[in-house]
């Protein structure tokens, strides 16, 4: 992807009981899809652990995510779809289209609470066009 069609990082700082209530990456309306197109990727990269909640949870996933390793080191909201656990110099890409060009709605996410310490994480929205 070139790099002129992302959006300049976004650092977050999520305190004890601080979440990021579930919601698409993508747009739906023509205001913000008119400067670079729909945002088709977002990579969001994890700059520390969280020792408990934290994760970025995706409601909308098929499958059986209860088979996922960390399972049991979940928290509550983080066994509501397929989640993965905040992990310093790990990152997550994930897409918010389809190969067909349209809006997938299983990219909807969300950041569960953090229940101890803190999370920080940074994010990286990719456009179909220049930014």
């Amino acid at each position: 992807m070139p790099v002129e069609h992302g959006e300049g990082l976004q650092v977050l700082h999520y305190e004890v009981g601080q979440k990021y209530d579930p919601h698409f990456d993508y747009f739906l309306d023509s205001f913000n899809i008119r400067k670079a197109g729909q945002r088709m990727a977002t990579m969001l990269m994890y700059l520390t652990d969280v020792e408990e909640g934290g994760e970025t949870v995706f409601p909308n996933a098929k499958g059986n995510v209860s088979r996922v390793p960390w399972w049991d080191e979940l928290s509550e909201c983080g066994k509501r779809g397929l989640s993965v656990k905040p992990k310093m110099g790990n990152a997550l890409l994930f897409w918010s289209m389809r190969p067909n060009a349209t809006v997938d709605p299983s990219s909807l996410h969300g950041g569960c609470p953090v229940i101890k310490g803190d999370k920080w994480s940074s994010t990286k929205w990719m456009h179909v066009n220049e930014y």
